[in-house]
């Protein structure tokens, strides 16, 4: 990977929460005085200000990569070590190095032969921009996951909820049991197990 100076990458996961499907994360590497129209925390976005949030962070970004753990990850590591190894995955996929790193959140992960500074940022999605621009194309990115399972599995409403524990949701465990992309580790998936058909 070619070094690139000035530069900071944001670090963001979405899918901690949910009972089902991968954890994803991104990584987006901007310029220090970059700047994109519209781009601030996922979840103070609209779907439709996402997806147009998105689209100009893709054309914009320096560059901009993805990452995945899968549920049966998930369910041998734990949520937390997933969620790490996801943006290990993500920034694993950039071609150049850049000169800091910022991760939301508290914990970060070990990227290997990286030499520059990595710095956490609690709220980093609503503090720093690069962190705000992963977390919106990890989000997107989860979200059409999400979408694409429930054309698998449509009894579960996974378009409408994500995977989260929504009344909905945990009512379609209940009566159905999990499908092969509920987390099975999680307590409330653990407990409709018995109902599997």
């Amino acid at each position: 990977m070619n070094l690139a100076g000035e530069t900071v990458a944001g670090i963001d996961e979405a899918g901690r929460g949910p009972l089902a499907g991968p954890v994803v994360a991104a990584v987006v590497v901007l310029g220090s005085d970059q700047s994109i129209a519209g781009v601030r925390d996922s979840k103070q976005l609209t779907v439709a200000q996402r997806a147009e949030a998105a689209l100009r962070i893709r054309a914009e970004a320096l560059e901009w990569a993805l990452g995945e753990a899968s549920t049966d990850e998930i369910d041998e590591l734990n949520i937390l070590q997933a969620t790490l190894l996801a943006m290990q995955r993500a920034f694993a996929g950039l071609t150049c190095v850049p000169a800091r790193v910022e991760v939301d959140g508290n914990r970060a992960p070990r990227l290997a032969g990286y030499r520059g500074t990595i710095e956490t940022v609690v709220e980093g999605d609503r503090l720093r921009l690069a962190i705000g621009a992963a977390s919106i194309l990890a989000k997107v990115h989860r979200d059409d996951l999400m979408g694409r399972l429930h054309a698998i599995y449509p009894d579960y409403g996974f378009e409408q909820h994500k995977g989260y524990p929504t009344a909905r949701h945990r009512a379609a465990l209940r009566l159905l049991g999990p499908c092969p992309e509920h987390r099975r580790s999680f307590a409330p998936v653990r407990a409709a197990m018995g109902n599997s058909p």
